[in-house]
């Protein structure tokens, strides 16, 4: 017990140890005994019950002041802060809006109705719509239409009951509705006909100006570009180049003398008129007509020789696809394609029969190009001016036989 020490005392090991100090005195040097012992003890009795007072006394005035706290703090109201309008409102802009309450069942199944039920309608409109386009012109829409039309002015007679009456008038309203939509609809499938003939239609009804009164008698020569009077070449060292076909200019400088010569190409103008402006510098072409001018079908572009504002009986047409290319076979001439043959003669072949025919005048020229069919018409006019001389020939020694 007298090892501990406490609250800044003495221990009672030290106070001991300072006792046994031999102090000098009247006793001769002897150890003096001096009551530091029990008064040691008396001080370390006391240091402990003050310990012992303190370690209870304290927890018990902390536990009262913890009361009286709660006491106050009950016993005032809280006070509130004063809170400014602005961050009222900044509170109230920045706090998140409140999750909207889930859809039930029964809303979630009436949109999923509603959903298909646009979709199916969408869907009928839009198979309705194609099926009308395709399979009906718009005259024959046209024709449905002002019957639609008709059955919403049914005629109501003065004899009628309100009930009849009041049928008619739910009918003929009712009716109104497809009768609009099918208005609709012609007026928006006409504007896309009309656009897109702006493309597939040749650029005019009439692609020539009329003929001059003293020319009606003329007959017009119609020429391809491509592969009949020149044709165009690309290589990689030189880019592209045109040739011309050989006697191309003998050719047209003769024939201009007694044909209106149109040249008609489905090449772009880009293409057609500059090669036109070196290949007829003595202006022997009268007129040029290029792709702007065909027929597109099926993703060709053909010549329609009835736009060209001229007599189809008066029309020949010389190409080397001449049949594939025109929509009007009974006026073609075909002739050889021509790529870049040095020995080749079929324009100049050509020129006797053009002539022929240019010069004679035939009512029509259709049947005269039909008798040629399946024939090279270059050879075949000259095997039958042969035949016709020789039958010349034959009547004129028969009228000399007679003679005699």
């Amino acid at each position: 017990m007298g090892g501990r020490g406490g609250g800044g005392g003495v221990s009672g090991k030290e106070v001991v140890e300072e006792a046994k100090v031999p102090t000098a005195g009247s006793n001769g040097g002897k150890p003096v005994q001096t009551p530091s012992r029990s008064r040691a003890f008396v001080f370390d009795s006391t240091a402990m019950s003050s310990r012992l007072v303190r370690s209870r006394l304290v927890p018990l005035l902390a536990k009262q002041r913890t009361e009286r706290r709660a006491l106050s703090v009950s016993a005032a109201p809280p006070k509130e802060p004063i809170v400014s309008s602005d961050a009222l409102l900044n509170d109230q802009s920045s706090s998140p809006p409140s999750p909207p309450p889930p859809p039930s069942s029964t809303a979630r199944r009436s949109w999923s109705l509603l959903k298909l039920g646009s979709l199916a309608a969408l869907t009928a409109a839009v198979g309705t719509t194609a099926y009308a386009t395709y399979a009906y012109t718009v005259d024959e829409v046209e024709e449905k239409a002002k019957i639609l039309r008709e059955m919403t002015k049914s005629p109501v007679g003065d004899d009628t009951s309100s009930f009849q009456k009041y049928n008619n008038l739910v009918y003929s309203t009712a009716m109104k509705v497809p009768v609009k939509v099918l208005e609709l609809y012609l007026d928006l499938r006409k504007a896309i006909e009309d656009h897109v003939r702006g493309f597939t239609e040749p650029s005019s009804e009439k692609l020539l100006p009329d003929l001059h009164p003293q020319e009606q008698h003329v007959f017009t020569l119609v020429l391809d570009l491509n592969e009949t009077l020149v044709y165009s070449d690309w290589k990689r060292d030189r880019g592209w180049r045109t040739f011309k076909r050989p006697g191309v200019d003998a050719f047209l400088e003769h024939l201009a003398k007694f044909y209106e010569i149109v040249v008609y190409s489905d090449q772009l103008s880009m293409y057609v008129d500059p090669v036109l402006e070196r290949l007829d510098q003595k202006g022997c072409i009268r007129y040029r007509l290029s792709r702007a001018a065909t027929k597109y079908v099926n993703g060709k572009h053909y010549r329609d020789l009835s736009k060209l504002n001229r007599d189809p009986s008066r029309i020949l047409y010389i190409s080397g696809h001449a049949l594939e290319a025109s929509l009007q076979p009974e006026n073609c001439v075909p002739i050889k394609p021509w790529k870049l043959e040095n020995d080749d003669t079929a324009l100049l072949d050509l020129i006797p029969f053009l002539e022929y025919v240019a010069v004679h005048r035939p009512a029509d020229i259709r049947p005269v190009l039909a008798s040629y069919q399946g024939h090279d018409i270059a050879s075949e006019f000259i095997e039958r001016s042969k035949e016709h001389q020789r039958r010349m020939q034959d009547q004129k020694q028969h009228g000399r036989f007679w003679r005699r």
